[in-house]
């Protein structure tokens, strides 16, 4: 009897661990996807998709060679979340663009020196189905970023 009490209960706690509500990455992207289009229609903004999923707003254009997802650059920048929430803004000096979210690698090249770009990052391009600080799970993340220098 009870060996299939115990069977009775690794079963129960195996079929219990497969929720219904475990993460969908192909779900979250839609998600993301509709969430970015109506921020974009809402706020009246001019973006263009790439093929990683960002959606980018060139403000300023700016001047000279783009950065590579290799160079190394400085940048001014404000983060904040669909709902308007800045969760971070500063500077960075002399960073690694490869060392930075998935969404800048994408985003960043697509100005020069000088330049402005509104990022709009779905989830999975920033961090993922993990909150990071103040930036809860499955955030889109908006950022406007300053190009001030690069070096390859």
């Amino acid at each position: 009897m009870k060996k299939y009490l115990l069977l009775l209960a690794v079963f129960v706690t195996a079929f219990s661990s497969c929720s219904k509500d475990s993460f969908d990455p192909a779900k979250q992207a839609a998600k993301d996807d509709a969430a970015i289009q109506a921020y974009i229609a809402s706020n009246n903004i001019n973006a263009t998709k790439d093929a990683s999923g960002v959606y980018y707003q060139v403000i300023t254009p700016g001047t000279g060679s783009y950065p590579k997802v290799s160079s190394i650059i400085t940048v001014n920048y404000t983060g904040k979340l669909l709902n308007g929430t800045v969760f971070d803004s500063g500077s960075l000096s002399s960073v690694t663009l490869n060392t930075m979210i998935k969404g800048w690698q994408y985003g960043i090249p697509h100005i020069n020196t000088g330049g402005r770009i509104l990022l709009l990052i779905p989830s999975a391009l920033g961090y993922g189905n993990s909150a990071n600080g103040s930036i809860p799970a499955n955030s889109v993340l908006i950022f406007t970023v300053d190009l001030t220098g690069f070096s390859n």
